[in-house]
């Protein structure tokens, strides 16, 4: 596969090539820690907002953008060679939700900006760190009906998820993205009018962002929500022709093992990432997942031992500390190795 001309991150895929890099860990696990009330995320500016936005962490970036950009450093202070903006639902689909749809495109904006400065902060010259502007799969599905009685029913279009997507995809390019992954992805046509709108800003804006696109396995059937095995998966989104392909949440990684290894087979000429959970649900535990630390990290040396991954994180319950070990314990380990299949 012949990779596009990026205009941002041309380094990428060299470093890809060289060394496996760290993605950072959760968002929402560092927010939920801070025990935030609802006159926190409203601010100022939403004190007097006519609906409940407590659990918004998207809003964070305009009411408490202090907040955000220290959970950045938290984790380039870890290692993390790439750091997610803070938009996994600052789409207007998500946003309707609060009423605040109205607000998304600043959201990226804002979001792309805070992670910009963090990274800024902490490159050098042998360590540039990366802004990954995220799209999230939205709480909507466009291939499942959310009515048992009525299988042909849809609560949202194509035509919705693509404008939602746009509008996304041109906030974080504007804000500084380095880098765009469309991720956690359930539903392979949401992905797909992802894709759609991210190609339309692209050529509208003559910028060209190396791509990252994230699958969910949600049960043992190996198989994404909307029914299809990873292989399939892969081979409905490679058209977009990403830098990487990956796996993340869902399982925890000793789980989603056999997944991972499917995907690098399908996929040999592409970068793997793969940032799972800190293992499964816990309510008791301090982050809401059974992993600890030397746990998560273990589990992925073995994925780079193994030769599967170029690019490894952590998604829900991961924290700065998850991150910092598992950026030690995959430091020694060779990347996975490209193979181009027409050229054996």
């Amino acid at each position: 596969m012949t990779l596009p001309a990026y205009t941002r991150a041309q380094q990428l895929p060299e470093l890809l090539r060289q060394r496996i890099l760290i993605l950072d860990g959760a968002m929402g696990t560092m927010v939920q820690r801070l025990k935030l009330t609802e006159a926190q995320f409203r601010g100022e500016r939403f004190k007097d907002f006519h609906k409940d936005v407590k659990g918004n962490n998207e809003l964070l970036v305009l009411t408490r953008p202090q907040v955000i950009a220290d959970i950045h450093e938290g984790y380039l202070a870890a290692g993390a060679d790439l750091i997610e903006t803070d938009t996994f639902g600052a789409t207007s689909v998500a946003q309707a939700d609060y009423d605040m749809q109205h607000l998304a495109r600043e959201m990226n904006v804002a979001a792309a900006r805070l992670a910009r400065a963090a990274c800024d902060k902490f490159s050098t010259p042998e360590k540039p760190r990366f802004v990954v502007g995220a799209l999230g799969p939205t709480p909507k599905t466009a291939s499942i009906s959310p009515d048992v009685n009525d299988p042909g029913a849809r609560n949202i279009t194509f035509e919705d998820l693509r404008a939602a997507y746009h509008e996304q995809a041109s906030g974080l390019i504007e804000g500084g993205a380095d880098v765009l992954m469309v991720e956690t992805i359930f539903d392979t046509l949401n992905a797909k009018a992802a894709l759609f709108a991210i190609e339309e800003v692209f050529d509208e804006t003559g910028e060209v962002l190396p791509l990252i696109i994230s699958g969910t396995v949600t049960d043992a059937s190996g198989r994404i929500l909307s029914g299809q095995t990873v292989t399939a998966f892969w081979y409905s989104v490679r058209h977009a022709k990403p830098l990487a392909v990956g796996l993340n949440c869902a399982l925890g990684a000793a789980l989603m093992r056999p997944y991972i290894q499917e995907l690098s087979k399908a996929a040999p000429e592409t970068f793997i990432s793969c940032y799972p959970n800190a293992g499964l649900p816990n309510p008791m535990s301090d982050t809401g997942f059974d992993e600890t630390p030397d746990v998560t990290s273990r589990l992925l040396h073995e994925f780079a031992a193994e030769g599967l991954v170029n690019i490894v994180g952590g998604c829900c319950g991961t924290t700065p500390e998850h991150i910092q070990a598992i950026a030690q314990a995959v430091a020694p380990v060779a990347t996975r190795k490209l193979f181009y299949p027409a050229e054996a």
